[in-house]
């Protein structure tokens, strides 16, 4: 049995990640704001006993630190840092900009600093962090400004700490989800429709038509990717997508 630490857990493709690991054996260590949904969550997962929940806020160091003091002193397997808030942001005085970039880039940064020390302690041989980027690391989109650039910035960190760890046997790897069947990516399709003054179909519709499969990825879905980037020995400082072809790299 392996241990995982994983942040944003309470829904969407936390909680996916959550439950796969979950069924595979392991023990998860569930993070996140709302300790509501981390129990659902934990309720949700076979053998609910051998999880645990921990309330944090990746925005706050002294949040962090909080929870690092109540932090079991077992070694850690994996880091799956997944926690992020989306949404646009306009230039002025409601600027959303501290808060996305605050949340993705530096509360991830903070999150996994925070407990690498115990990834270290672990006796296994490779250990391995997953950072959840996104489609718009890759693209530019008006009036998102501050997601897109948390998430580009999430893949510079993703190779910086490739390197940094790599004496350790650490492996670090993101992953950049396009559309992705949870509440987060429903809210921006009808954000979409809002904008355009169509219905939440036809926004729907119109999302889908660069998408060359022309559905979303079920949470399932990545949580099977991650699953596999935690169990691998070679893949580091890399970025994989899963976007059902809407983006092609060479």
């Amino acid at each position: 049995m392996k241990y995982y630490l994983i942040s944003g857990a309470g829904s969407g493709i936390g909680r996916a990640i959550a439950s796969k690991l979950a069924d595979n054996g392991h023990a998860v260590i569930l993070c996140g704001r709302d300790g509501i949904k981390l129990k659902s969550t934990l309720e949700s997962l076979s053998d609910a006993s051998r999880h645990s929940t921990l309330e944090l806020d990746i925005r706050s160091q002294e949040s962090l630190k909080a929870a690092l003091s109540k932090f079991p002193d077992i070694p850690l397997d994996g880091i799956i840092a997944n926690a992020g808030v989306g949404g646009k942001n306009i230039f002025g005085d409601h600027d959303r900009w501290n808060d996305i970039i605050s949340t993705n880039l530096t509360g991830t940064y903070r999150f996994v600093n925070t407990f690498i020390p115990f990834l270290k302690k672990s006796t296994s041989e490779f250990k391995h962090v997953v950072i959840t980027s996104s489609i718009l690391a890759r693209l530019g989109v008006a009036g998102y400004s501050a997601y897109c650039a948390s998430k580009s910035g999430l893949l510079g960190l993703m190779r910086s700490w490739a390197v940094e760890w790599a004496p350790d046997k650490i492996l670090v790897n993101a992953i950049c989800p396009g559309w992705v069947n949870t509440k987060m990516a429903h809210d921006g399709i009808q954000g979409i429709a809002d904008a355009a003054g169509i219905t939440k179909d036809e926004a729907m519709t119109m999302a889908m038509k660069p998408v060359p499969l022309g559905k979303m990825t079920e949470p399932n879905e990545v949580a099977d990717l991650v699953s596999y980037l935690l169990t691998q020995e070679s893949i580091t400082g890399q970025t994989l997508d899963i976007n059902n072809g809407a983006i092609m790299n060479s």
